[in-house]
């Protein structure tokens, strides 16, 4: 047995979710999320959730724990949501926003104008003195994934110097530069 896949999720307060021909909607105050699923069935009893394969074969085992882990991500976004920050780490780098734009000075001849998606709540921090903070919010925990890989994508942090944009805490293997 996959030992996350057999593990029940409880049910928090104000999140409702049902499970309708392979596909489980989980509804809560910051959203709704829908996910289709297949081959393992999905029991819901009194707040907690239980997720059984009906057979050992490979395919079927792999989903197992997959399937637990995308259901309890997916409560967990409706009732608290997720959170993640990037840091712009170099001279002259600038964030700034304006709605759902956002607008990235990180060193090439034009800033990078970036339209992000409406579920993704977008809030930059910029103090003197200090690097600028971007902090992106959804109850989508694979939304938010990805666009913060996207930013990210724009200027990897390079080893040297550690110029770039980089997750908030993400430790840069650093490298000697030469030796004269």
């Amino acid at each position: 047995m996959s030992r996350i896949g057999k593990s029940p999720i409880t049910i928090p307060d104000g999140v409702t979710v049902e499970v309708a021909d392979g596909v489980v909607t989980a509804k809560g105050k910051l959203g709704e999320l829908t996910q289709e699923f297949s081959d393992i069935d999905i029991k819901i009893e009194d707040n907690t959730i239980t997720l059984e394969r009906g057979s050992d074969k490979k395919d079927i085992r792999a989903k197992h724990g997959l399937y637990r882990a995308l259901i309890f991500n997916m409560i967990e976004g409706v009732s608290k949501g997720w959170s993640k920050e990037l840091e712009l780490v170099g001279v002259g780098y600038r964030a700034s926003n304006q709605g759902q734009k956002l607008d990235l000075a990180i060193g090439f001849s034009h800033n990078i104008v970036l339209e992000v998606a409406p579920e993704v709540k977008v809030e930059t921090v910029s103090e003197k003195g200090k690097n600028p903070i971007v902090k992106l919010t959804s109850h989508d925990k694979q939304l938010v994934g990805q666009v913060a890989a996207k930013i990210r994508g724009f200027r990897k942090p390079e080893p040297y110097k550690g110029k770039g944009i980089k997750f908030v805490g993400e430790i840069i293997r650093r490298k000697a530069g030469k030796s004269a």
